[in-house]
């Protein structure tokens, strides 16, 4: 069996849909036990929301992140059940990096349950309702987006927040200045910049007020050494030190997701094939556009991961 060149890969918010993981729910009774233990954390019926819950219920971003953390590691407890091979790497967009510190052994469930309520909580209260956005721009290069949105900035903040993949890049900053940027990146020569329906504009500067919130609790929170070296967005490289760790975690609220340069990276040490750990198939979209070289697989249904479990 194959072990050193997987890695394993968790996404973000935008991956969730009612319904989610119900197949696999009827299988393995860890995916109830593992939704219980999120749902005790968080004082209500995480599982039950996820089914039977609205769109509605499932964006708010306090509510997202909680339930895309606790399907990435019910699907990891799954594969480790089922004697699936140890990924050389671990990676997580965004929110998923949360998923990936947990599934490497560095931060407790439970503990990161609670962390990424509040990190919802802390990022949706930091702009008011309708004063940010975010934009998707695609079709151009990023250095044409960056200073696009220097240019267009004004007296707000806009800025280059998310490098996805080559040609798609998102934006985010005060909603005027998002408008303008837009504007501004279409008559560069974009193909497309189109408003993403989120509540706040996410790894700007604009969301340092909550990294202040959410840091006195990171500090407090037990950080271990991981037993599997996770890839951070914010620099694209791997850390071992607990504390330091804890330090990229707060950054990344309030700094670019360099996705492109870390899956690159993941590449660059030998990993050939990426699970995709937990909801969605979005991450797997993305490396195609980024690496053609890359196998990408997916777990989210009995089908995927029978096909991730035989190929990885």
């Amino acid at each position: 069996m194959k072990k050193n060149n997987v890695a394993f890969i968790f996404p973000g918010q935008g991956s969730q849909k009612i319904g989610m993981l119900a197949e696999l729910a009827e299988r393995y009774p860890t995916v109830i036990s593992t939704f219980a233990e999120a749902s005790e954390v968080l004082g209500y019926d995480l599982w039950d929301m996820t089914q039977n819950g609205t769109d509605e219920q499932i964006t708010l971003t306090e509510r997202t992140q909680p339930l895309l953390l606790t399907a990435s590691v019910a699907v990891w407890r799954i594969w480790q059940e089922l004697g699936g091979p140890s990924p050389a790497l671990m990676a997580g967009h965004s929110l998923g990096e949360w998923s990936a510190l947990v599934c490497a052994g560095v931060v407790d469930f439970k503990d990161a349950v609670g962390l990424v309520r509040n990190r919802g909580a802390y990022m949706q209260q930091a702009v008011p309702a309708g004063q940010g956005a975010m934009a998707a721009v695609i079709g151009l290069d990023d250095d044409v987006i960056i200073t696009t949105c220097e240019a267009a900035q004004g007296d707000g903040v806009v800025a280059a927040v998310n490098f996805n993949a080559p040609g798609q890049v998102v934006i985010a900053g005060d909603a005027e200045a998002v408008a303008r940027a837009s504007e501004a990146c279409k008559e560069a020569g974009a193909k497309r910049a189109m408003p993403l329906p989120v509540s706040a504009p996410f790894h700007t500067s604009l969301m340092k007020p909550a990294a202040d919130q959410l840091s006195q609790e990171v500090i407090a929170t037990a950080f271990n050494t991981p037993e599997t070296l996770v890839v951070h967005n914010v620099n694209a490289s791997t850390e071992t030190d607990p504390e330091k760790i804890k330090q990229l975690m707060i950054e990344q609220i309030f700094k670019p997701v360099l996705w492109v340069d870390c899956v690159k990276t993941l590449v660059s040490q030998g990993v050939d094939t990426a699970v995709e750990c937990g909801a969605g198939k979005v991450l797997s979209g993305l490396n195609k556009r980024i690496d053609r070289s890359l196998t990408s697989l997916n777990t989210d249904d009995q089908a995927c991961l029978e096909k991730a479990l035989a190929e990885a």
